[in-house]
């Protein structure tokens, strides 16, 4: 997983895919504190599964106890599908690319 800290409080996090997509978000925990944003990367990520999209409703879970935004971007058609079978398409904030998902966080 790359990180890459977009300002003080904002962190683009690189994505890679399985399986290191499933190590990458138990890792979110450790990002730099005070992020108050995060824009997830999913450029790389080709498929995801039921215990990955677990763990991402866990991450937006923390992040949004402590007032941190969520933005997934980069999501293929095939990740798109998994997120609309499970039925967690209207959990999370999408955007088309890393630049995008940034622009929204500024407007909002």
């Amino acid at each position: 997983m790359a990180v890459e800290m977009w300002s003080e409080k904002v962190a683009v996090v690189h994505l890679g895919d399985d399986p290191q997509f499933t190590d990458d978000l138990a890792t979110l925990a450790a990002l730099p504190k005070p992020v108050s944003d995060v824009v997830l990367d999913f450029g790389a990520v080709r498929s995801v599964n039921s215990q990955s999209i677990s763990k991402l409703i866990s991450v937006r879970e923390k992040l949004g106890e402590s007032g941190a935004r969520l933005v997934l971007c980069g999501i293929s058609t095939a990740v798109w599908g998994m997120f609309l079978l499970a039925g967690v398409d209207g959990l999370f904030q999408f955007s088309e690319s890393v630049a995008a998902a940034l622009a929204s966080l500024q407007i909002s």
